[in-house]
């Protein structure tokens, strides 16, 4: 729980542009934008869908790494298997927080 919390802690306290970094880095602003839908959903449209869940964080980051279809229309999201739950859990939290 302690490491948990840590970790939560650390992943919000982390500055805005490492998170678009780490955005572009994987390829994920290939498909998403931030306030624009391209392939997939703009990432405020996904911090809307999650706003007021208490598991947002850890549901968006396990989405964001397992993948999926159906979300958000007819194109799948394919898995991010490379990206380690640290770097998901980073990603999650910048969408979650409207990308800024």
């Amino acid at each position: 729980m302690i490491k948990a919390i840590g970790l939560s802690l650390l992943v919000l306290s982390a500055p805005a542009f490492a998170s678009l970094e780490l955005a572009n880095k994987n390829a994920c602003m290939g498909c998403h934008a931030v306030a624009n839908k391209v392939l997939g959903p703009a990432y405020q449209e996904v911090a809307k869908k999650y706003a007021g869940q208490k598991d947002a964080q850890a549901a968006l980051a396990k989405s964001i790494k397992a993948g999926g279809a159906g979300k958000w229309g007819q194109i799948p999201m394919p898995a991010q298997p490379q990206l380690s739950d640290a770097d998901a859990a980073k990603l999650a939290a910048w969408i979650l927080g409207g990308a800024k």
